[in-house]
């Protein structure tokens, strides 16, 4: 007798090539929902665990990356949480905002995006990397950057805007490039 209803079975080596692909497309979606890089990576951390214990409820290779997002969105959401206590941040309603706009990017537009922010990072210099990512961070501010490297915050606060603008623009070429 065939059993039109097998369920699918993800085994662990396709498992790992599927988290593997949507990595950057997730870590992109837990980034949008978390300001921070080190709960980012936490979140990621859990979700894939839950991932994988959960696995048994994914019904197709295809369906992966939504269900990874409802699992990621809830890791993050913990996250979230742990932040407010220590700093104000966004209302669980621009969250949901944002990461319905996230969820509607695909794959490949949110991997191309991650890739061409990564190859553009790459051609500033180690200062001013630095400086781009201090806002985005939690060890690292514009003010103590400003300190260390005896200028005013208002002066480095000038540089980022002119530089977040080359990147944005760098990355702008390169997305074009790839269409």
């Amino acid at each position: 007798m065939n059993d039109v209803s097998r369920q699918f079975e993800l085994n662990e080596d396709d498992f790992v090539a599927l988290l593997v692909k949507c990595e950057p497309a997730l870590r992109g979606y837990a980034r949008s929902l978390v300001p921070d890089w080190d709960l980012v990576d936490e979140a990621l951390q859990e979700a894939s665990v839950t991932m994988w214990q959960k696995r048994s409820q994914l019904a197709a290779a295809d369906g992966f990356m939504p269900w990874a997002r409802v699992i990621l969105r809830f890791k993050c959401l913990r996250q979230v949480e742990k932040l407010r206590s220590r700093q104000p941040l966004l209302s669980d309603e621009m969250l949901t905002t944002l990461a319905e706009r996230f969820e509607n990017r695909s794959l490949e537009d949110a991997t191309a995006r991650g890739k061409a922010l990564n190859l553009c990072l790459g051609q500033f210099s180690a200062e001013h990397r630095e400086l781009l990512l201090a806002p985005h961070g939690a060890t690292t501010s514009v003010v103590y950057l400003a300190e260390r490297r005896r200028k005013t915050p208002n002066t480095l606060y000038k540089l980022l805007a002119r530089l977040r603008e080359q990147l944005t623009e760098c990355i702008r070429l390169r997305i074009v490039e790839v269409q």
